[in-house]
């Protein structure tokens, strides 16, 4: 049965996309095409995510039979250290990524890798929604890992990341054959993730998680102080949740749940921001201050304790905004996401990450593993403060946007610290202003750093002049993937990728 004339695809890569329309015009529904995107993705955004990461899925079938299902997949990284008798100190050091206009600072190294999920996450998906065999679906992974061609942001992002990329041997080897290093236009082949995919549907992971690969992935841990274990691997499991629900002027949000910090944290900015009333003009300096107080009375309530995904679900419980309200007045990281609508009315948001990657591959797979463990932002206690098998907060907010129980947008996004508040930014244009879907993506944003306004060109000179007064002002020069990559589907009818991340669309008719 068709709901729609036509599926939606909204990634950030063009190679992703195409995957995904691929599998779509095969029979192919929207969670097989999720999927699909996943694992290329992984070749495709290596920069971005990998099957070494962790990630979510938020999904609502089409209810043709029955009433709609809403799950929220959890497969990001748990805190390794299971079976450790003694806990090494780890091997974990920082590097700097420049962004253009900030920097921000991440530790990588064997002892910054958490337990990946992401492998594991997107079998589970496929086997629980999917519809086609899963060798279909990996195809067209395993045809780019054989080889395709860096595209600018991917190229851009490999520049960034040039410490990580090659701090191993097999990372020299993948991004710096013939002692040059990669860049865009050229050609990468990854013909050990290539063989690893293809063995896939045979072996669905059990070779990486409880087999020989995890057995080596433990003793290379050990000899590297590593934290990872077999015990680890062994013991990782998908989750299956019920996502976070939010009311915001007549439509509802679907988001993530705890541990998910990020879902909780937009649905606390637009619980705020509710106490208020809509204001008429987008860019207004009203509107810019309004923002930054928004972004400033969210960090202050965390610094306040108010930090974990329950406690700020408590805190909205709750419903004592006015002190938040009477503050409001006075002021009159390596993430991918993808946003798929397939013609029956099924929608798919995923977002996945490897943060910036720990540097260290699995052996014989070439994937590199995460360093969730060295982003400061998932670990407000401190790093490896957490127990071994505890699954950690993320920012990331797969999202579905709700109005009289149909799906209205289907959005998400990366950015380290800066998905909150461009999923905030996106969501108020639609709602707020009414603006057009290609407008709200495209238009400049503005985030909070905890010292200084990082505010994209584009705004209104005037409003600008009036951020100058109160706040330290950062203005880019061009806009940049530091404020995240919102690709956004609207089912049936318009898909928007974000071009500061390489938003690239696909549409396939029925």
């Amino acid at each position: 049965m068709s709901r729609y004339t036509k599926s939606m695809v909204a990634t950030g890569h063009e190679l992703v996309s195409q995957a995904a329309a691929d599998i779509l015009r095969i029979g192919g529904n929207a969670f097989d095409a999720a999927v699909a995107a996943g694992f290329a993705g992984a070749v495709a955004e290596q920069t971005l995510t990998s099957l070494g990461g962790g990630g979510f899925l938020l999904a609502r079938t089409a209810g043709v039979v029955g009433p709609a299902e809403e799950i929220f997949f959890d497969f990001f990284v748990d805190t390794p250290g299971r079976g450790l008798d003694r806990v090494p100190e780890p091997h974990f050091f920082p590097v700097t990524i420049q962004f253009g206009g900030s920097d921000q600072v991440f530790n990588v190294g064997m002892g910054s890798v958490a337990v990946p999920g992401t492998l594991k996450g997107l079998l589970h998906v496929h086997d629980r929604l999917g519809r086609i065999p899963l060798a279909d679906v990996l195809q067209p992974a395993m045809d780019l890992a054989r080889g395709h061609r860096l595209n600018d942001v991917q190229g851009d992002f490999l520049t960034m990341l040039h410490p990580i990329m090659t701090l191993t041997r097999t990372g020299c080897q993948l991004y710096e054959p013939d002692n040059r290093y990669l860049r865009s236009g050229d050609m990468l082949v990854n013909k050990s993730m290539a063989d690893f995919l293809a063995a896939l549907p045979d072996d669905h992971g059990a070779s990486f998680y409880s087999g020989e690969i995890a057995r080596q992935i433990d003793r290379e841990m050990k000899d590297g102080q590593g934290l990872l274990t077999f015990e680890d691997l062994a013991s990782y499991e998908v989750i299956e949740r019920r996502p976070l629900t939010a009311a915001y002027r007549g439509y509802t949000l679907l988001t993530g749940p705890p541990p998910s910090m990020g879902g909780a944290l937009i649905s606390l900015s637009l619980a705020l921001q509710e106490q208020l009333p809509p204001l008429r003009e987008w860019g207004s300096a009203e509107h810019l201050l309004r923002t930054t107080a928004l972004m400033q009375e969210v960090e202050r309530l965390r610094d306040l304790g108010i930090s974990s995904p329950e406690q700020i679900q408590s805190y909205l419980a709750t419903g004592d905004f006015a002190g938040s309200a009477d503050r409001l007045r006075s002021f009159s990281r390596g993430t991918t996401h993808i946003s798929i609508a397939d013609h029956e009315g099924n929608v798919a948001s995923m977002t996945c990450s490897n943060g910036e990657g720990s540097g260290y591959f699995a052996p014989g797979t070439g994937i590199m593993l995460n360093n969730m463990m060295g982003e400061d932002d998932l670990h407000p206690e401190g790093f490896h403060s957490g127990s071994p098998g505890q699954r950690v907060a993320s920012m990331m907010s797969p999202s579905l946007l709700l109005r009289d129980n149909k799906v209205e947008l289907v959005l998400g996004t990366g950015g380290s610290k800066r998905i909150r508040t461009a999923i905030t930014q996106v969501l108020t244009q639609v709602i707020d202003f009414g603006r057009d879907l290609h407008v709200a993506v495209n238009a400049p944003r503005l985030h909070w750093d905890g010292e200084v306004l990082q505010v994209e060109p584009g705004f209104p000179e005037e409003s600008i002049a009036e951020l100058v007064k109160r706040f330290p002002v950062n203005v880019w020069e061009k806009q940049n993937v530091y404020f995240g990559g919102v690709h956004t589907v609207i089912p049936g009818r318009e898909s928007v990728g974000d071009p500061r991340r390489g938003g690239a669309v696909a549409v396939v008719p029925v």
